[in-house]
């Protein structure tokens, strides 16, 4: 520490807050904090004594990291979202107290992991675009049980589409994610990339005569036409029900009814802008909808260079399914999942959540010029801040600890995230590590540069405590019984309007495997198996589809 902190500064900054009133919370980032965070501890001590009541956000406990820039907009979006986020726990709590409920109450947090209410009331940003994970932590649970290598999910709802990848059995982690206009928020969470695809995206035509779908959505409320809220814009649902892909006399089970009349009326009008039949103009929206949704899955599959030909598709969401074997088509993924409710999948995946804490602290130094003590006593400091995170939620039984570090070769502007496993840092261990980033720089880039200067940016370390899981329930086998079809109708595909069979979900047993054309129900989903595709059904009800 070079200078003093002047606190009459900080207390003249805090009556000019008191005098504009209205602020509800405080955020605080200094410079260098990072590397010295007695500054920002003693501002957050003296807002709390002349602004009592008012919740104070640090940089050094939500982003310990330099980049000033990324640094402050992340603890503002913190403080930004404390007050409110604050308010809902208190909800919440009083809420589970009325049910008796006091253990074993989670938050979902962005990494997959979850932690306890107090806890999420303190750091709020952690909880950032946390509803997607569950479908990724979901999705590494399946690939644990089928012993599948590479999984991409693809979770398509109402409005959007998330895609992740699991390579060799892990879930991929990133601190780079934008909220909207380009503001960064980098807090460690699980990598999902999302675009605006799904049941409600809106078909419209552009000045230049040409289809498009979305991003805009038509929402859940007025939502599809054929919901009958008043919705006036084809959307991707409307598309579905159109071709027969969606059962109008059994929409979500029965429990909701549908106008199909005035989804095929308005897809009439869309087909004579386009000159096409109501068919040929519904199998465009999907497909221009399916095109959408393939770049997303060449975002984090070609673009990351991994050969999707390695990957097994997970789809789910309401709307995913009905999909899956298009994205097949156009993806070159060999084979693909539909898990069991997938339209709750998100939410399978909370309950098998561990809780967990991600730290990460910039400590800036090179492979020339590297200071082994230094290095060990910021591990231990994250390891023991960690532990102690999870110990005051209540959490010490089973803990894995995960540590990596984040280098670069000197003067480079992005770097690679380097795994080990952490005992002592010493001569031998880093010399595996270095070694280790040229390889890793050798399989991303294409090219590594043996003698150059590394420079290591951030330390890193993940406590876990593994706790029990729900065990899943096994179907019936079918013992050489046949599926047996509840119904048959027209289906429109691209060879035309084709005699599908119709198959109830519920009723379908471990072995039994169902030709395309056709179509597996169940009340919140539906499954599209094209011609060429043919479906089987395993001992956890799971439906895997491949082609013929």
């Amino acid at each position: 520490m070079l200078e003093e902190l002047n606190e009459e500064d900080v207390r003249q900054i805090a009556e000019e807050i008191k005098k504009i009133g209205d602020i509800e919370a405080i955020a605080v980032n200094t410079l260098f904090s990072y590397i010295n965070p007695v500054h920002e501890q003693r501002i957050r001590e003296l807002v709390e004594k002349y602004l009592p009541g008012i919740p104070v956000s640090i940089s050094y406990d939500v982003l310990p990291k330099w980049k000033e820039y990324e640094r402050a907009s992340t603890v503002i979006a913190d403080a930004y979202i404390k007050p409110i986020v604050t308010n809902y726990m208190n909800q919440l709590r009083e809420r589970f107290a009325e049910n008796n409920i006091t253990e074993n109450v989670g938050i979902m947090k962005s990494n997959g992991g979850m932690m306890s209410i107090s806890s999420t009331e303190m750091a709020p940003i952690n909880t950032a675009v946390s509803g997607p994970t569950g479908g990724v932590v979901a999705g590494k649970a399946i690939a644990e049980q089928y012993g599948i290598t590479h999984l991409v999910t693809l979770d398509m709802g109402g409005t959007s589409t998330d895609v992740a990848v699991i390579v060799n059995g892990q879930e991929q982690f990133t601190t780079n994610f934008e909220i909207e206009w380009g503001i960064p928020i980098q807090v460690p969470m699980i990598d999902i990339r999302t675009i605006g695809a799904g049941g409600g995206s809106i078909a419209w035509i552009d000045k230049g005569g040409m289809l498009n779908v979305g991003p805009q959505s038509a929402g859940a409320n007025p939502g599809p036409i054929c919901y009958g809220k008043g919705g006036d814009k084809v959307t991707v649902t409307d598309a579905n029900l159109v071709l027969g892909r969606l059962n109008k006399n059994n929409f979500l089970g029965g429990s909701m009814e549908i106008d199909y009349e005035a989804a095929y009326q308005a897809m009439e009008k869309l087909s004579e802008q386009l000159n096409m039949t109501s068919e040929e103009a519904a199998l465009s929206v999907i497909k221009i909808a399916n095109n959408n949704m393939i770049g997303a899955l060449r975002m984090v599959l070609i673009e990351q260079g991994y050969d999707p030909r390695d990957f097994t598709l997970l789809v789910f969401g309401g709307a995913g399914p009905v999909h899956a074997t298009d994205l097949l088509d156009l993806s070159g993924i060999p084979n693909s999942i539909i898990p069991m409710h997938p339209g709750q999948f998100s939410a399978v995946g909370f309950i098998q959540s561990d809780p967990r804490v991600d730290l990460q602290r910039t400590v800036q130094m090179t492979s020339k010029n590297f200071d082994m003590e230094r290095a060990n006593e910021a591990f231990q400091e994250l390891i023991e801040k960690g532990i102690n995170d999870l110990a005051s939620q209540g959490y010490t039984d089973n803990l894995e600890i995960i540590t990596s570090i984040e280098m670069r070769y000197l003067g480079q502007n992005y770097e690679l995230d380097v795994p080990f496993t952490y005992d002592e840092i010493n001569d031998e261990n880093m010399k595996k590590i270095w070694n280790k980033f040229h390889e890793m720089h050798l399989a991303r880039f294409g090219f590594k540069i043996d003698g150059e200067v590394m420079e290591i940016v951030n330390y890193k370390a993940t406590i876990i405590s593994k706790q029990e899981k729900p065990k899943v329930k096994e179907v019936e086998n079918a013992n050489d019984r046949e599926a047996i079809p509840v119904d048959h109708r027209y289906v429109y595909f691209d060879e035309g309007s084709l005699l599908t069979a119709i198959y109830d979900r519920e009723e379908l047993l471990d072995g039994h495997v169902i030709h395309g054309p056709a179509i597996i129900e169940e009340n919140a989903s539906s499954t599209v198996i094209k011609p060429d595709y043919k479906a089987q059904i395993d001992s956890l009800g799971n439906i895997r589809i491949e082609k013929k």
